[in-house]
């Protein structure tokens, strides 16, 4: 993964040269805001001087996390990259074989918070031109995004510009196409929370101003999630065939170099308990299929299932059933379990990075889910090595 977000990189610059395009238009965050690499800086200049060799312009805004960086204001890029500044002044991109003018508008912010809308710097569109409009926004907010120059689509689609190439939220995203809004989203994911295929946005204009769309594959790692129902599967062999089986469907189904998962079993089995007591086996195992699928990797594996009840919906009536019985019906709802153990959550979440803490927790239901979560999870761990060890120690693989 450390050389996946260049690799994307050069293959986006890969892509203009096969197609001949006329500009690579890049909407902000080039950086994160902590990046303080000139060899980064230097490899992006780089790749910016192939396009550059080949006479194609690059145009460039920056977004907030830009704004952020040092690397930012002192790279020195080839002259037919266009850094918009902070003013919104049309840059005339292309002109079309029937005389027609391409201008694109842009504008960057050099403060790494925009609360209020920059549409209204945004000059008018050029008469008789494609007018094309690249802005860094949030739109009206989107999940795990802070805000970041908000606005409307309606409030793009009244600007009057042709197209509009937007930067900031990591999704792809079209909104509309008359006016055409695009924010294509980033090229090469980072993490499981940037999970699927990533891309770029190829758009073509004719001569009658008329846009077309082709979505694009680039990012050379993709990030999956998986989950796979083990309902009915009783024994271990059975489990690994039934992994095995969506690994192979899910690899032939992305067209990545490399494909990380995380992998989540659910379900209802008896085999449930030694999943969790297992758990080191069972992640040496799974690794190994994905492994052999070539290019793949599992992250993280999530043990989801539970065991069978009988028909009343009780766990069962074994010693260890009315365990796990009294501990989900009695224990953990109980009002003093659940303030201790918010007590102790809180203390723990306090010795994080505040960073941290606004992601685990970012509001009060947020962190009652977290607790919540974690007791289940923690009991249903204790209760399996419990059944482990009243179920004998002489147990082999099935």
């Amino acid at each position: 993964m450390r050389s996946a977000t260049r690799n994307a990189l050069a293959r986006i610059v890969d892509l203009c040269l096969a197609e001949a395009v006329d500009a690579l238009l890049i909407a902000g965050d080039l950086y994160d805001g902590t990046q303080t690499s000139m060899n980064t800086a230097l490899f992006l200049a780089g790749e910016l001087r192939r396009l550059d060799e080949a006479g194609i312009r690059t145009f460039i805004i920056r977004g907030n996390h830009d704004a952020q960086s040092q690397v930012t204001r002192e790279l020195t890029l080839p002259a037919s990259a266009h850094v918009f500044s902070g003013r919104s002044k049309p840059a005339l991109a292309k002109t079309l074989e029937n005389g027609r003018p391409v201008h694109i508008h842009g504008m960057s912010f050099a403060d790494p918070h925009a609360a209020e809308s920059l549409l209204p710097y945004f000059q008018s569109p050029v008469a008789g031109a494609i007018n094309i409009g690249m802005l860094h926004t949030s739109l009206a907010g989107s999940a795990g995004h802070d805000p970041y120059a908000p606005c409307s689509v309606a409030d793009l689609e009244r600007h009057g510009f042709d197209y509009w190439a937007l930067g900031h939220i990591h999704q792809r995203q079209v909104h509309g196409r008359k006016p055409c809004i695009v924010m294509p989203g980033m090229p090469q994911g980072r993490d499981i929370n940037e999970a699927g295929v990533k891309g770029v946005t190829l758009v073509t204009i004719d001569e009658d101003g008329d846009l077309f769309l082709v979505e694009r594959p680039i990012g050379t790692a993709v990030f999956e999630r998986l989950r796979v129902d083990l309902t009915g599967v009783a024994d271990w062999r059975g489990m690994l065939d039934e992994v095995g089986r969506q690994l192979l469907l899910l690899r032939n189904g992305v067209p990545a170099d490399n494909l990380i998962l995380r992998v989540g079993l659910s379900g209802t089995t008896s085999l449930a308990w030694r999943l969790r007591r297992d758990a080191d086996l069972l992640e040496a195992e799974i690794a190994h299929l994905a492994a052999a699928l070539g290019g793949c990797w599992v992250e993280k594996i999530e043990i989801l299932c539970s065991e069978g009840r009988d028909d009343e919906g009780r766990l069962g009536a074994d010693p260890m059933g009315e365990l796990a019985a009294l501990v989900e019906g009695d224990v953990l709802p109980a009002f003093g379990f659940r303030s201790e153990l918010k007590c102790v959550a809180e203390e723990l979440l306090q010795q994080l990075p505040a960073e941290l803490r606004s992601l685990l927790a970012a509001d009060e239901e947020r962190f009652e889910e977290l607790v919540r979560d974690a007791a289940f999870a923690g009991s249903a761990d204790v209760l399996s090595h419990l059944h482990g060890r009243s179920a004998g120690a002489g147990e082999g693989i099935d």
